[in-house]
């Protein structure tokens, strides 16, 4: 699964970030036009609510791991926070594998 993981996490960061190029392309940095574009449909608001309650459960996640016992889980938060939950959740899910592989490798 690390592979799968691995390539979800690349999926996710360049398939976000060529819209937001695109988008940056098309407009420049204008928030103004960002703010109205995610708003302006029922399905736009339905998409960025979406993703912003699945980022709050990514963090969530990985704030539990945290107590579970993963140091890295504030990779997952970062990355939730700055790209996305597409690159989040894949990268959380990934550590927790790496980590729990090495806790079960014989010294």
């Amino acid at each position: 699964m690390v592979r799968v993981y691995a390539a979800l996490c690349v999926v996710g960061t360049a398939v976000p970030l060529y819209f937001l190029a695109s988008f940056v392309s098309n407009e420049g940095v204008d928030v103004r036009a960002l703010i109205d574009q995610m708003t302006e449909t029922d399905i736009g608001l339905f998409a960025w609510t979406d993703v912003v309650v699945s980022a709050l459960a990514v963090i969530a996640f990985a704030v539990y791991e945290r107590s579970k016992g993963l140091t890295t889980w504030w990779i997952a938060v970062v990355a939730t926070l700055t790209i996305g939950v597409s690159l989040g959740l894949p990268l959380l899910l990934l550590l927790r594998e790496r980590a729990s592989a090495s806790a079960t490798k014989p010294a």
